[in-house]
């Protein structure tokens, strides 16, 4: 059996492996493919294919876009994406500014909680990369503050805590669309996060045309559950291990994958 990790991410958004010692770790573990999947940057992607270039590994364009429906984050993953794709780059650059803000505003909100951290202290953590809350919770590690990124998020950043902030410019629509016209095939991110199923047809009617069934924390019952649903929705279905690395250190690369038969019905339906 030939397998596949769609959901994988580098050092240019918040993992900790840079695109060609992914690859590296994907040949090790035997997986056939990986898509790169940053938050809202394909800067990542080249690396990465000239590194799988002559190796038994496809790497698979990607991306993980955030979207805001209402109060609620919704996480939309792209799959065998144009790159150069004029649209997409345009819009990145944007995505990449309102982040920026998110962090100023971040930021500013644990200084009410008493927790002084300088914004370019995660800008220095997240580099050229996109930066996100992993880097926050990075630099709250850094200056003492928590022990873990995963005490960050529950003390502090998280999507319930006291200094999160929501406040990204793309609708779910936007998001989907903008993957369709890059060429990609556009999928919905873990979906027990949204404890909302029903959103999910409304997502089919934006164009959404698969679904994350395997992930990390997805019960069997679950996987069951999203299985069903894509059937009754018509969605593909996809799944991986949200890889990020040494941030999150109990999920291997490849500690879910898919057969490439899954893959190989992506590609059918890419734009």
């Amino acid at each position: 059996m030939r397998y596949a990790d769609l959901h994988v991410h580098t050092s240019e958004s918040d993992g900790t492996l840079t695109p060609r010692q992914l690859v590296r770790e994907a040949l090790c573990r035997g997986l056939s493919a990986i898509a790169i999947t940053d938050h809202d940057t394909v800067a990542g992607i080249p690396e990465a294919m000239a590194a799988a270039q002559g190796e038994d590994l496809e790497v698979i364009a990607g991306i993980e876009l955030t979207a805001q429906y209402e109060k609620q984050e919704i996480h939309l993953l792209g799959y065998f994406l144009d790159c150069q794709n004029k649209a997409l780059l345009e819009k990145l650059s944007l995505v990449q500014l309102n982040r920026i803000e998110r962090v100023h505003k971040i930021v500013s909100n644990l200084g009410e909680q008493g927790v002084k951290l300088n914004a370019q202290d995660v800008f220095d953590i997240s580099g050229k990369g996109t930066v996100g809350r992993m880097h926050i919770a990075k630099a709250l590690v850094k200056m003492g503050r928590v022990t873990t990124t995963a005490e960050a998020f529950r003390k502090y950043i998280g999507d319930k805590s006291p200094a999160y902030v929501l406040g990204f410019s793309l609708s779910p629509a936007e998001a989907i669309n903008l993957i369709k016209g890059a060429g990609g095939v556009a999928v919905l991110a873990h979906p027990y996060i949204l404890h909302n199923d029903e959103l999910i047809a409304e997502l089919v009617d934006c164009g959404l045309q698969g679904i994350e069934a395997y992930y990390p924390e997805h019960s069997q019952s679950m996987v069951n559950f999203y299985l069903d649903l894509a059937k009754k929705l018509n969605l593909l279905v996809t799944g991986g291990s949200d890889f990020h690395g040494s941030v999150k250190p109990d999920i291997k690369l490849g500690a879910v994958k898919i057969p490439i038969e899954l893959v190989e019905k992506l590609r059918q339906v890419r734009g």
